[in-house]
């Protein structure tokens, strides 16, 4: 039995293709009588032709390298196509250095291991890169005996 014009009609009433219209193979009597447009509805309303639902796409695969990229993962050289410089600015890069070192020196004061003066001293030094780091600036305290243990 031919069912392909069942078939284009059940395509059009419920919007897809052909190829996602499925006959109940228990109910194929009742699909062969179906003559008319209204008739193929009414067997949509009965769920004897429904439609094929559509296939999704996965996102597991996309989790799995989320995760392992917060982890510090897949970041190595031949994943990176930018530069040193583009990757983190020059001015970031200056930014969080000097921020962390006035942060540093702050403290110090306030905890009174460091003069006013020294302070100042550090800071005008530190504005002009003298320093690397924190560590760096504890180093040069203690070397030149400045700190007031």
């Amino acid at each position: 039995m031919n069912l392909t014009s069942k078939k284009r009609i059940a395509a059009q009433a419920l919007k897809c293709g052909k190829n996602k219209v499925r006959f109940n193979i228990s109910e194929l009597k009742s699909i062969k009588e179906a003559i008319t447009s209204a008739d193929i509805r009414s067997l949509i309303k009965d769920k004897i032709i429904t439609k094929e639902q559509n296939k999704g796409i996965s996102k597991a695969r996309f989790r799995k390298t989320l995760k392992q990229k917060r982890k510090g993962r897949r970041s190595g050289q031949g994943r990176r196509s930018g530069t040193h410089n583009a990757r983190l600015p020059k001015k970031t890069a200056w930014m969080n250095k000097i921020r962390a070192i006035r942060d540093l020196l702050r403290y110090l004061k306030e905890k009174e291991i460091i003069e006013t003066k020294v302070y100042r001293l550090l800071y005008r030094k530190s504005k002009g890169g003298f320093f690397r780091s924190r560590r760096h600036i504890r180093l040069y305290i203690e070397e030149h005996k400045l700190g007031k243990k």
